[in-house]
């Protein structure tokens, strides 16, 4: 079970380079969402890649790790960003019930 969300000034500021805003972060894991283990961007620790829409229906590609942390577990966004049109065209053909 998920607790909640792991911020900090380092990952704020690297998910609002791209425009998404924290609350439209926080709000993506509230809808359905697709996520696939990012093994290729995993050296350390692992990260995870999720594909859903904000609350306004634009999608969002979310870069994530879990961090445990007394006993709780937290989503830690690494990068966010919203999707071009051709993610968007191969989202929706690949998920079309989400």
């Amino acid at each position: 079970m998920i607790s909640g969300f792991d911020w900090d000034d380092s990952n704020r500021g690297k998910c609002r380079k791209h425009g998404v805003s924290l609350a439209e972060i926080e709000e993506l894991f509230t809808q359905p969402v697709a996520v696939r283990p990012d093994v290729a961007h995993s050296s350390t620790e692992q990260r995870f890649c999720a594909v859903g829409k904000g609350k306004a229906g634009r999608p969002i590609f979310l870069v994530f790790t879990l961090r445990e942390r007394d006993g709780s577990t937290y989503i830690r966004p690494i990068s966010a960003r919203y999707m071009h049109k051709r993610e968007i065209e191969h989202y929706e053909k690949e998920n079309p019930d989400l």
